[in-house]
């Protein structure tokens, strides 16, 4: 059994960088030991998007990344036995993995073995009203609006499954974005269910690893506060994790960005609801005892996560549809500038009272206030005494018609008044919302399925 097993990070949400991982990539090649690539590019909208995509083509509803992420690696990770785990699968991990093998053929790479992992999804396993009394923390789901996508958070067993059968790549839909780290601890190290405070510290390193660069400096950097090196070329992470669970955290040499005990602590404390219960479908993590050390430059070692047995229920994300969001934007500039944006803004405000009384509506000054205004209110656009002022309206509703007139009053705002409105741009787009559900285990049916070659 090996010592140490190397785990990079590809990529933290859909649209990363499609060129982090080759510094990752390089670096990993020249370990020595089991060495793994981990594509974490799968968040809730992203989900329900891709699911609305492959409603309509049934031949998509991955990623659509997915190539510009494993085309420019494929070749290196295959010949430096680098294994790839990624969740970039999203609605049809099926369709992805055939697209990997596509990318492989015309590459001229010999067929790799790809795995492909099945059974988050709950289409037609829940009624509506059944995900409705699962709802946790809400009530959206009582009005039984149309269910656009359920899926289940699986744990890491199909992908320690998957790897276990010699797949060189396994691409997930829906999975806890710590079982993409965590499954390649349990299949090489051959850490059991029942072991928690091993798998504690398998999904600990997971949750360091699953947003890329925000470990390495990226998220974290604040100037004069929080200052990053040579951010524009960030290094995203690399963990070395030994038999026992102790994790170390680096970037490959060269690279921007910096490791160090703050940028790891921040970034343990990410969407951590309690450091003593953090619940996965493989364990719940209790980081209370952990302890965070640097050890060298760009190196930092996490160790003492402890764990308890796994919740009885699995986390599952509904997504419904939101309604359409519709947004228009007009400019203002020169003199007197910011009083001709705010009448504009009064104009529009006192015709939609009118119109639509019923439709709530967000107005912005950009480059006044366009982030802390409030809802149904006009901005103070004379505050920043600035010559040029951007207005933005936007507004939800279910009614695409009621959102259309709003769009319609902005645009007439050319002719209308007041004087010198310019460059009006609108559009509207579907809105998603989305519900947890605690789901009993017995629904979750999750498979590792080889793809044949030449499929």
């Amino acid at each position: 059994m090996a010592d140490t097993v190397f785990i990079g990070g590809g990529a933290g949400f859909a649209g990363d960088r499609t060129d982090a991982a080759g510094p990752v990539v390089d670096a990993l090649a020249a370990c020595d030991g089991p060495r793994f690539l981990m594509f974490e590019t799968l968040a809730e909208r992203t989900l329900a998007l891709a699911q609305l995509e492959r409603r309509r083509d049934p031949a998509r509803g991955y990623n659509p990344a997915l190539e510009r992420f494993i085309a420019p690696i494929l070749a290196r990770c295959l010949a430096a036995k680098i294994r790839i785990v990624g969740n970039f699968g999203a609605a049809n991990p099926q369709a992805a993995a055939r697209r990997i093998a596509d990318v492989a053929r015309q590459l001229g790479l010999k067929p790799p073995r790809i795995a492909y992992i099945d059974g988050d999804d709950l289409s037609g396993m829940l009624t509506p009203a059944e995900l409705t009394a699962r709802e946790t923390g809400g009530s959206l789901l009582a009005g039984t609006p149309d269910i656009i996508a359920a899926n289940l958070y699986l744990g890491a067993e199909p992908i320690v499954q998957a790897l276990d059968q010699g797949a060189e790549i396994v691409v997930t839909g829906r999975v806890a974005d710590s079982a993409l780290a965590l499954a390649p601890l349990m299949h090489v190290f051959r850490w059991q269910t029942g072991d928690w405070d091993r798998l504690a510290a398998g999904t600990l390193c997971g949750h360091l690893l699953e947003c890329g660069a925000q470990i390495t400096g990226g998220y974290f950097a604040d100037p004069g506060h929080k200052d990053v090196p040579d951010l524009a070329n960030v290094g995203y992470p690399i963990a070395e994790i030994d038999a026992a669970g102790t994790i170390v955290i680096g970037k490959p040499a060269g690279t921007g960005g910096r490791v160090d005990r703050q940028t790891v602590v921040e970034q343990i404390l990410y969407e951590i609801h309690d450091p003593a219960a953090y619940l996965a479908p493989d364990v719940v993590l209790d980081l209370t005892a952990v302890t965070v050390a640097e050890i060298g430059r760009d190196r930092v070692r996490v160790a003492g996560a402890r764990g308890r047995p796994a919740p009885e229920t699995l986390k599952a994300t509904v997504c419904v549809d939101g309604g359409v969001l519709g947004e228009a934007e007009i400019s203002y500039a020169g003199a007197n500038a910011a009083a001709r944006a705010r009448l504009a803004a009064d104009i529009v405000l006192a015709r939609m009272r009118q119109r639509a009384p019923e439709l709530a509506i967000r107005v912005d000054a950009i480059g006044a206030v366009s982030i802390l205004g409030t809802s149904g209110t006009v901005p103070d656009t004379g505050a920043s005494g600035s010559r040029d002022i951007r207005l933005r309206f936007a507004a939800q509703s279910a009614v695409p018609g009621a959102v259309d007139i709003l769009l319609d009053e902005v645009e007439a705002l050319y002719c209308a008044g007041p004087a010198g409105g310019a460059g009006v741009r609108r559009h509207t787009r579907p809105r998603l919302a989305s519900a947890s559900c605690l789901i009993e285990r017995r629904f979750a049916r999750p498979r590792a399925i080889m793809l044949e070659e030449g499929a």
